[in-house]
């Protein structure tokens, strides 16, 4: 970004009321341009995925409506795609910043800070610096997967496998609701919603050495 250019800034979120609000904060400041608005995260990778690129950085909040920001930075990830990422966030739970951190994020910031804290993000992320809140970098490499049981890592690893659930009940000997119960609480665990989203959680750890 140079001195006579505006940095071009896209926003994925699922509520227009935020969308609205961050659009009217970013047009009251000279260095910003508004460069659309995706609700989605398909849409958002879709945007992401387009060269030239659309935008210089994106705010993407932590909830869209079809995927949150972890599951968007897997599949930017995945895809090899590298956009200009801050997470926006009204969760205050650390263990959200953490994981963003580790999947790629170069910004984070939460939706209830002074607005001053966004665009400094904003700045900061788009001339190459990772701006995210204090917090104990030494604990940023553990993964969602450090906190499983060694039953839940080995059942993790069938699903990567493309077991079934009838391959998994007749190879343990337990029922296929027992498979599904087990599966539900690993998902909740993950913090993920589907077997696709589990098998790319764990893949795309793997890959970063978790």
């Amino acid at each position: 970004m140079t001195q006579t250019s505006r940095l071009n800034v896209l926003i994925a979120e699922r509520n227009p009321l935020v969308i609205a609000a961050v659009r009217d904060l970013i047009g009251r400041d000279e260095r910003f341009s508004f460069a659309g608005s995706v609700q989605s995260g398909d849409a958002f990778i879709e945007a992401a995925a387009k060269q030239p690129a659309e935008f210089d950085v994106a705010i993407v909040g932590w909830r869209l409506s079809d995927m949150n920001g972890g599951e968007v930075l897997m599949e930017l990830r995945n895809r090899q795609l590298s956009p200009r990422v801050i997470i926006f966030s009204n969760d205050h739970d650390v263990g959200i910043l953490k994981q963003c951190v580790r999947l790629g994020a170069q910004g984070f910031c939460y939706q209830f800070e002074d607005p001053l804290i966004l665009f400094q993000t904003l700045v900061a992320v788009a001339n190459g610096r990772i701006c995210i809140p204090y917090t104990d970098v030494t604990k940023i490499g553990e993964t969602r997967l450090s906190g499983l049981t060694t039953r839940e890592l080995e059942l993790l690893g069938v699903l990567a496998d493309g077991w079934t659930n009838l391959q998994i009940a007749s190879r343990t000997g337990i029922s296929e609701n027992t498979v599904k119960y087990h599966l539900k609480n690993l998902y909740d665990k993950l913090g993920v919603r589907s077997r696709a989203m589990a098998v790319a959680l764990y893949a795309s750890e793997k890959r970063s050495g978790s």
